[in-house]
């Protein structure tokens, strides 16, 4: 069993990491909206984006988790995958299954 310490260590560790990605998610609607206002994409296009923004951070937040064991497995995950060099792209989680099957499977 964590200790209190280790807990608190890996709901912050999750935390960051929850942000991070966040953030790293929001960039791609702000460039989507900055290209609306460009005149480079339309509404529907930028709602496109804004849904598969919405389905990322879903799936984030799952991974995340709630509880404080989903917490510290998490935070493990991340520790390693840090450790690996690797990184889950959270944007590519959050398309459509229409969308994946138009890229194909050697995207």
């Amino acid at each position: 069993m964590a200790s209190k310490a280790e807990r608190q260590a890996a709901r912050d560790c999750v935390a960051a990491y929850h942000e991070a990605r966040l953030g790293e998610l929001l960039e791609h609607v702000g460039r989507a909206l900055d290209r609306f206002r460009a005149g480079q994409l339309d509404a529907f296009e930028v709602d496109a984006v804004i849904h598969q923004y919405h389905r990322a951070a879903q799936r984030l937040w799952t991974f995340c988790g709630e509880s404080s064991a989903q917490v510290e497995a998490a935070a493990h995950l991340i520790e390693d995958m840090a450790g690996a060099g690797e990184v889950i792209d959270w944007w590519q989680r959050g398309m459509s299954a229409r969308a994946r099957r138009a890229e194909g499977p050697d995207a």
